[in-house]
């Protein structure tokens, strides 16, 4: 198992319950990330990350490295927020890695934030293992992006194998655009 220095890592974690916010910002600390920041609801991300883009001495950070928002909040909530990131002229970083923290963490709703362009999914309530899990896939497999007529984040293909059955994908590889790749 890889070991990583999270001491260099800003974290924005988006939280509309303060004692999970506490427990998240204290959990991260404890994995050794150097910089938490917590807001309580998209619309504070939002204005905090548009800080961070127009004026990063008066936001205190030149970069947010990953965001942790809860999906279900008021009045923007998690997916609203995912959207503002990846679709947004705005956003400071379309490319920023996204997990979603829900307490639904059923089959259908994972792959509701998949499709919206999470990063990855984390389901409450979890272990400090499965958010060092989370945090190391982040880091250390980065994915690359997609950019479809319907869709713009990261590969939801995780394996580079060849999916079973019939390719359903409609362009051919060739004409795949890869906007950003880490390898």
């Amino acid at each position: 198992m890889a070991t990583y220095d999270f001491g260099l890592l800003t974290i924005l974690i988006v939280e509309d319950n303060g004692y999970m916010r506490r427990m998240q910002r204290m959990l991260l600390q404890a994995l050794g990330v150097g910089n938490v920041i917590e807001k309580s609801d998209g619309g504070e991300a939002i204005e905090f990350l548009r800080k961070v883009k127009e004026n990063p001495t008066e936001a205190g950070v030149s970069s947010v490295d990953l965001m942790m928002s809860n999906w279900q909040m008021e009045p923007i909530d998690g997916a609203m927020l995912l959207k503002w990131v990846r679709r947004s002229k705005e956003s400071p970083n379309r490319f920023m890695p996204f997990v979603m923290v829900s307490g639904y963490g059923d089959v259908a709703k994972v792959g509701e934030a998949r499709d919206l362009g999470s990063t990855e999914f984390v389901a409450k309530p979890y272990s400090v293992g499965q958010l060092l899990t989370r945090l190391m896939l982040v880091v250390g497999s980065p994915r690359q992006f997609v950019l479809l007529d319907t869709y713009f984040g990261p590969d939801r293909r995780r394996r580079s194998a060849a999916p079973p059955g019939k390719n359903r994908r409609i362009m051919p590889e060739s004409e795949i655009e890869i906007i950003h790749d880490d390898s």
